[in-house]
C-alpha cells in the first residue's frame, strides 16, 4: 500500500529558516490540503513553530482548522459574495476577504443579522485580475472602511509572476503601497499590509511588508531562479510487491512500447497514475537549463526513476493506473523491499495516507 512520506524534522528547519529570512510574522498558508501535505498534520507543525495565522481559500477548510487550532486567526483568502460563504466565514470568526463593493455588502449584512463584527483585509487586484479593489478604485475600497458590522484590520494584494519576473513584482508592490497610502489619506486605519508570497521572498529582494504569506516554500518545491538551502520534502513510498525474471525481448506494460534488450529483473511497485505518479515532473529552478530540457521533453521521453534500498532504478513501460515495473537486474532486491519516488505533494491523490517521520 503506498503513502507519502513527510520528514518532519526537515520541514520544521524550512519553516525555521523561512522565519529568519522573512523577518516579519508569517501567514501560514494552507490551502490545497496545506499544499498536499495534509491540512491537518501541516497545520499542526506550523502552530508548534508559533505560526499565529493561518489562511485558506474554502470556507469547507474552517471547521477542519477550528478542531486544530486555539486562538490562532484564520485568514479565508476568498472575496465571496454568496451570502452561505460569508456567514461560515462570520459565525466561525474568521478574518473575511473583502474585494469588491458587493462582497462588503454582502459580509457586512451577513454579520449585522448574526449580532457580530466580522474582521477583515481588503484586497487590492494590482496584476493578477481575480479577487481585489483595482487601484482606480480608492473610493469605492475607502467607503469599505464604514461598514457598520465590519473592522478592517489589514490589506492585501497578491503577486502574478514572482516566480520570473522581479521587475513586475516590484511595479505591483509599489502600486499597492500606492494605493493604500490614498486609501490611508481618507482618514481609513489599513492595519497590516501583506504581499509576498512564497515565490516573491524567494526570488525578489525587499518585498516583506508588515507580515508574509507562505505555504509551498514550507516544502521546500517552490519555484526559484536560483537553489535554496530548504530542504525538499516529500516522497511517495511502497513496498516491492513482487519480483519477476523475462527474456531478452519481452514486451513490458501497456501497449508494448517497451522491449528488454536482455533477459531482465523486474520488481513490481504498486505506485501509478492514480497516486500521482508519472503524471507530471515538477521544476525547482527556471533557468535557461529548464528551458532546453523542457524543450528536449518534446523530442525524446526522459526517463523516470524509482529508488529502491536507497539506489535509483529505471522505470521500464508505461506507468500503470496502480502499477510500474522497475528494472532490477543484477540485485538481490526482493519482495517487501521499500521503494520510494520524489514527486510533489500536489500531485499525490489526497486519499493517500500522509505520514510524518
Amino acid at each position: 500500500m503506498s503513502r507519502y512520506i513527510i520528514d518532519k524534522t526537515k520541514l520544521i528547519e524550512n519553516i525555521e529558516m523561512l522565519k529568519q529570512k522573512a523577518g516579519v510574522p508569517i501567514i501560514g498558508v494552507v490551502k490545497g490540503n496545506g499544499y498536499g501535505f495534509g491540512i491537518k498534520e501541516f497545520t499542526s507543525v506550523l502552530k508548534e513553530c508559533g505560526i499565529k495565522t493561518f489562511a485558506v481559500t474554502e470556507v469547507t477548510d474552517i471547521p477542519i482548522l477550528k478542531e486544530i487550532l486555539d486562538d490562532e486567526d484564520i485568514l479565508v483568502m476568498r472575496s465571496t459574495c454568496i451570502e452561505e460563504e460569508a456567514r461560515v466565514i462570520a459565525e466561525n470568526g474568521c478574518i473575511a476577504t473583502i474585494g469588491s463593493s458587493q462582497a462588503c455588502e454582502v459580509m457586512n449584512s451577513v454579520s449585522e443579522k448574526l449580532g457580530v463584527k466580522t474582521k477583515c483585509h481588503l484586497k487590492i487586484d494590482t496584476g493578477m485580475g481575480r479577487y481585489g479593489f483595482m487601484p482606480s478604485e480608492v473610493s469605492k475600497a475607502a467607503n469599505c472602511y464604514k461598514a457598520e458590522s465590519l473592522e478592517f484590520i489589514g490589506a492585501y494584494t497578491h503577486f502574478s509572476s514572482a516566480f520570473t519576473n522581479a521587475p513586475l513584482t516590484k511595479a505591483q508592490l509599489e502600486l499597492f503601497k500606492d494605493t493604500m497610502s490614498q486609501i490611508e489619506k481618507t482618514g481609513c486605519n489599513t492595519g497590516t499590509l501583506h504581499c509576498a508570497n512564497s515565490p516573491a521572498l524567494l526570488n525578489v529582494e525587499d518585498v516583506c511588508l508588515n507580515s508574509v504569506r507562505l505555504g509551498s516554500a514550507f516544502t521546500g518545491r517552490v519555484i526559484t531562479r536560483n537553489k535554496t538551502m530548504l530542504n525538499r520534502l516529500g516522497s511517495l513510498e511502497a513496498e516491492v510487491i513482487d519480483v519477476k525474471t523475462v527474456p531478452a525481448g519481452y514486451a513490458v506494460g501497456y501497449n508494448g512500447t517497451f522491449k528488454t534488450k536482455r533477459e531482465t529483473k523486474i520488481a513490481i511497485v504498486p505506485i501509478g497514475h492514480y497516486d500521482g505518479f508519472g503524471l507530471a515532473k515538477e521544476k525547482e529552478a527556471i533557468d535557461l537549463h529548464y528551458v532546453l530540457s523542457v524543450f528536449k521533453q518534446f523530442l525524446q521521453k526522459k526517463q523516470t526513476y524509482v529508488k529502491i534500498n536507497g539506489r535509483m532504478y529505471p522505470v521500464i513501460g508505461e506507468i500503470g493506473l496502480s502499477h510500474t515495473a522497475v528494472d532490477i537486474t543484477g540485485t538481490d532486491i526482493k519482495c517487501g523491499d521499500i521503494a520510494s519516488a520524489d514527486l510533489s505533494p500536489l500531485m499525490v491523490n489526497p486519499r493517500i495516507e500522509r505520514i510524518y517521520r
